[in-house]
């Protein structure tokens, strides 16, 4: 790990500052053969302590609520061709609601395009071997948000007036992250989900949560901790490398979330019984921080946390370790603060922890 002078006040960051060197192999290409046998750094202490996930309820106290993001990964990557024959990939970012969809349906969808020359609107596009060949076409639109929108808006239309995520599971691939070297397979159709991903939409993971399996959720409930959800549809701007060099010229890509009135009860209850709200995952900790600030329980988010930022709810929190230079480190520096994190991930990679979505996680209460 690369030693780095702490900046002299928050202002002060620079992407550099959370550059960090990471072995290769300590990238995990495939999640631990159970899910709670792997590893869990505590970092709630001055002293980091190595355990097993599965020690994490003991780590807990009874009244504390936990709080997971009960979004669903959806088979968002498709394989085409154009009707000139050339390949193409699409990664769907999301699916339009009506109010949002040219055509008041449910069939319009943004997508991440990968072809040598992208489609004039009106241009059709033959998914999954096209509908001669028990696929589906793709109808472009244009640009979206906006015409100088980085995502192309879609009209999907399948043989049987399937909707987007029916086309998605029968001609889709699990949308692995970038530095995955491997092609999906029923192994990771069962391992790359969590196992309470109720509501379809994210096109990555909430990673902190595939370490949960029953056995640690029944524990949980006998130590006394309750439990809660969110809903966050992660995007696949949470693997987008940082371009700009000041922190503050970087825009964050927008996510869809939603608070159940439930979760807000949870919320207020875990506060008069004295409990802290551990958020699992930074999705999570996106989710429930956003609703502080806006009040809003719906809607979409783009809430960027770095040091400095005055945290409102989340008291503790469930994370795996995040690429360098990545808007996800900052929110951890943010949280635990810069220097604990800084040690935090040199002892990691000298005990061999493994990083990133299938690898191991910390515990890390809040310093800030």
């Amino acid at each position: 790990m690369s030693a780095l002078p702490a900046p002299p006040t928050p202002r002060a960051f620079t992407v550099a500052d959370f550059d960090f060197h990471l072995p290769t192999e300590l990238i995990a290409q495939h999640p631990a053969p159970e899910r709670s046998a792997s590893r869990l750094l505590d970092g709630t202490g001055d002293v980091p302590v190595d355990r097993v996930f599965r020690d994490l309820p003991a780590l807990l106290d009874p009244g504390d609520l936990l709080v997971f993001n009960d979004t669903q990964v959806v088979k968002a990557r498709l394989f085409g061709r154009k009707a000139s024959g050339g390949q193409l990939e699409m990664l769907i970012e999301r699916v339009l609601l009506p109010h949002e969809a040219s055509d008041g349906t449910a069939h319009e969808v943004v997508a991440h395009l990968r072809v040598s020359k992208k489609p004039q609107p009106g241009g059709r596009l033959h998914m999954a071997g096209g509908l001669s060949g028990g696929g589906f076409d793709a109808v472009f639109l244009g640009r979206w948000p906006d015409e100088q929108g980085q995502l192309f808006r879609f009209r999907l239309s399948g043989p049987a007036d399937e909707t987007p995520y029916e086309l998605m599971a029968r001609h889709g691939h699990v949308p692995l992250p970038p530095y995955i070297d491997h092609g999906d397979d029923a192994d990771d159709e069962r391992r790359y989900q969590t196992v309470f991903a109720r509501v379809p939409g994210a096109v990555a993971a909430p990673t902190a949560a595939l370490h949960f399996d029953e056995a640690v959720l029944t524990a949980l409930d006998a130590r006394g901790v309750r439990r809660a959800s969110v809903t966050l549809h992660v995007g696949a701007g949470t693997f987008a490398p940082m371009k700009a060099g000041r922190i503050e010229d970087h825009v964050m890509h927008h996510e869809r979330y939603a608070i159940p009135p439930a979760t807000l009860q949870a919320i207020t209850d875990c506060r008069a019984r004295g409990g802290r709200v551990v958020a699992v995952g930074t999705t999570t900790v996106r989710t429930l921080e956003s609703w502080a600030r806006s009040g809003e329980t719906q809607g979409d988010t783009n809430i960027f946390i770095t040091p400095g930022f005055g945290f409102r709810v989340v008291d503790a929190m469930v994370t795996n370790f995040h690429l360098p230079q990545s808007t996800l480190m900052m929110l951890v520096s943010a949280f635990a603060g810069y220097e604990p994190i800084r040690a935090l991930y040199a002892h990691a990679i000298a005990q061999r922890y493994r990083f990133f979505s299938y690898g191991d996680s910390m515990l890390l209460r809040r310093r800030s």
